[in-house]
């Protein structure tokens, strides 16, 4: 039986973003030597007509099925096409809860959410995303459809202010392999930071892109970030700072919101 290092678990709500979330996650499993479970919660209140209680036995057997169905045939072909071992799992109840039990239950290395334009999606939505952050204290993966993670290549990697945390862990040096050189560098500095030293990222062979802070930072950033196709960009969180991740006036809130990037966020 083969040994993995890392277990990821992936929240999913199953809807147009599943494929590109499980595939976001395939790859990193691939980069790390991961297994993954795939895990689906969905409501009772979104199953059950409250109005027809006579019905409601025949609708939650028949939701059991449909949903195991698909959760196996998303599993199926992905294990198939990439030879990953991927578990799948789902439950019917409260949302928080569930999720809650499950990170309890496989103990995960690294949850991976999805993420969409402006907001992550209905499942992982702002809340969900808050209560996991809250919740779990180890790495984040929260992925996003433009410019994807794709199995077995290679992909670019940035960092942004440094990510010290992740940058000095057992992960990183998982990922490095996998990634194109060379690793670049994005900072957000306030003016009177900007004369910082930077020979450590030279050292480390770094290109490196400071912006100043104002009103246009992230929407510049953004730009930068796409223009260099970074497919997962490295952030800190600090739980005892209020989970700031750039600055004090930048939080991981909006660095999530703002910036259309998969995202690998620190242990807390």
């Amino acid at each position: 039986m083969r040994n993995f290092k890392y277990k990821i678990l992936v929240l999913s709500d199953l809807k147009k973003t599943a494929n590109s979330t499980l595939k976001s996650s395939v790859s990193l499993a691939k980069m790390i030597g991961a297994e993954i479970t795939l895990f689906h919660v969905k409501e009772y209140i979104d199953i059950v007509d409250r109005d027809n209680q006579l019905t409601t036995m025949r609708t939650l057997n028949e939701e059991h099925k449909k949903t195991k169905k698909k959760i196996n045939d998303i599993v199926n072909s992905f294990s198939k096409e990439y030879d990953v071992k991927i578990n799948g799992n789902y439950a019917f109840g409260k949302v928080k809860e569930e999720i809650q039990k499950q990170i309890e239950a496989y103990n995960p290395d690294i949850i991976v959410l999805g993420h969409r334009k402006a907001a992550p999606f209905k499942l992982i939505g702002d809340s969900i995303t808050r209560f996991v952050l809250k919740k779990f204290n180890g790495v984040i993966m929260i992925s996003s459809n433009e410019n994807a993670l794709s199995p077995n290549e290679k992909m670019s990697l940035g960092v942004l202010n440094g990510s010290n945390k992740i940058m000095k862990t057992e992960l990183s040096n998982d990922l490095m392999p996998h990634t194109k050189a060379p690793l670049k560098s994005f900072r957000i500095l306030n003016s009177q930071d900007a004369t910082k030293d930077t020979s450590k990222l030279n050292e480390e062979k770094m290109v490196e892109y400071v912006f100043e802070q104002n009103a246009n930072a992230m929407k510049t950033l953004s730009s930068y970030l796409q223009k260099n196709n970074i497919n997962l960009l490295c952030v800190d969180r600090d739980k005892n700072n209020g989970n700031n991740t750039v600055n004090a006036e930048t939080s991981l809130k909006e660095v999530v919101s703002k910036l259309n990037v998969s995202l690998l966020v620190s242990e807390a």
